[in-house]
């Protein structure tokens, strides 16, 4: 069975996925991966500057990274099997916008009110408003990647309610694991 996490950008992927090792579960995020390919900060902010205002561009990058990041991916999906007792899960991005969902038997979706995406690029990441919304707007809507998954976890109350909703993520994913489910 695979499992992966998605969410737009700033809507909380990253501390959901520290809480859900926490918990015990295998982690590979196709964000590092792609930071494994452009391993220096400062030329993937050039990178983004550039694509994120020209879509040909865009597309030309991830035409050339994302068959790496899929090798990764499933190298990784080989070496780490959902089992009764281990969860493991891939967390992709862009897993809608890239058409991958069929390869996955749970879709768990991180979602957060878009102002709240936002304001953390700009107060915690340093973004201008207008990069925020150019990344923003590159994505498919928080509410419909909800629609399009198994299941939903809302980012919108705070670190602690976020750590609550990985152990009621967690439990989820074992019954389906432990019983063989497909949902």
């Amino acid at each position: 069975m695979r499992v992966c996490l998605t969410g737009g950008i700033a809507s909380g992927k990253s501390l959901l996925s520290s809480y859900l090792k926490e918990l015990g579960v295998e982690i590979l995020d196709a964000d590092d991966v792609a930071h494994s390919l452009i391993p220096d900060p400062a030329e993937r902010r050039r990178i983004a500057a550039e694509v994120f205002a020209d879509p040909a561009k865009r597309k030309a990058l991830e035409a050339r990274l994302h068959p790496q990041i899929l090798a990764e991916i499933e190298k990784f999906h080989a070496g780490h099997p959902c089992t009764a007792g281990r969860i493991s899960l891939v967390v992709i991005p862009l897993l809608f916008e890239l058409h991958w969902e069929g390869k996955y038997d749970i879709i768990c979706t991180v979602i957060s009110e878009r102002a709240a995406q936002a304001d953390r690029m700009t107060h915690l990441r340093g973004y201008s408003k207008e990069e925020a919304e150019a990344r923003l707007a590159a994505q498919l809507p928080a509410e419909l990647k909800a629609k399009k998954s198994h299941y939903v976890v809302r980012n919108d109350a705070g670190p602690e309610a976020l750590r609550r909703a990985a152990a009621d993520m967690v439990s989820f994913l074992k019954e389906q694991i432990e019983n063989g489910k497909r949902v």
